[in-house]
């Protein structure tokens, strides 16, 4: 077997998804966490003020990435569901579940930072403009995953039931994305890409870049965190469960 094929394979495993949990969760974080501290300082001392909007526009070096992180995560999580649903692996189920709240905390974050960005710029903390509706209509799909899976007694059938309510939800992204473009919105246009053609002046990029990385990472570490615990909860009452829940006793006494 393909080594990389039989590596996936043991993942599957949730004796072997806990021990890996176990050991990159903690790196995920103190590197996601180091990456972010880079580019805030970057984003707060390094980079001048903007000609226009002065020192309010450093708010977007974490409006942005929580902006792509809230798209990216409910993509991930519809791509988990449609894998659980059709090949029913039940580690895909528990990953997809793991993304809802941890999206849903990065929509809440670009709403909020969007509206702070916005009273200076607009005048309003908030307005019904295309790419803050869609935005807000992301958050609801969120909670809506959330409270499906948490009203289902049977783990399983919640995961399904909500995970297909993610698939169909996916639909919305696009419309996310392209809003400002299909619209007239107050919203400005596509200013910043990464790795194209952007009109944000290069010294700007770098700290932006250090917090995506950083808002990566430490989703990595929340999703392998997050999926562990709901994993050991599934478990609870294998043998293996047990033998590592005496195991942590042992350690434990003096």
């Amino acid at each position: 077997m393909n080594p990389v094929v039989r590596w996936f394979h043991q993942l599957g495993s949730p004796p072997y998804f806990d021990r890996f949990a176990t050991r990159w969760a903690p790196w995920a974080y103190a590197l996601g966490l180091l990456t972010m501290v880079i580019g805030l300082y970057g984003a707060l001392f390094q980079v001048p003020a903007d000609y226009q909007q002065g020192d309010s526009f450093r708010i977007l070096y974490i409006h942005v990435p929580s902006a792509w992180m809230s798209m990216a995560i409910f993509a991930l999580m519809a791509v988990y569901a449609a894998i659980a649903l059709i090949w029913r692996i039940k580690l895909c189920e528990i990953l997809a579940m793991a993304c809802a709240p941890i999206g849903a905390a990065f929509t809440l974050i670009t709403l909020a930072t969007g509206s702070i960005w916005g009273k200076p710029m607009w005048g309003t903390w908030w307005d019904w403009d295309p790419r803050l509706t869609t935005e807000l209509i992301l958050l609801f799909l969120y909670l809506g995953v959330m409270g499906l899976y948490s009203a289902i007694d049977d783990r399983r059938n919640a995961a399904r039931a909500a995970g297909l309510l993610a698939i169909v939800g996916v639909a919305l992204l696009p419309v996310i994305h392209y809003s400002v473009t299909w619209w007239n919105s107050l919203h400005q246009g596509q200013t910043i890409s990464l790795f194209g053609k952007s009109q944000m002046d290069p010294s700007m990029t770098m700290p932006l870049l250090w917090m995506v990385i950083g808002t990566h990472l430490w989703f990595v570490g929340s999703l392998l965190a997050r999926a562990r615990a709901d994993n050991l909860l599934r478990e609870a009452g294998k043998d293996w469960v047990a033998r590592m829940a005496g195991s942590d006793q042992t350690r434990s006494k003096p």
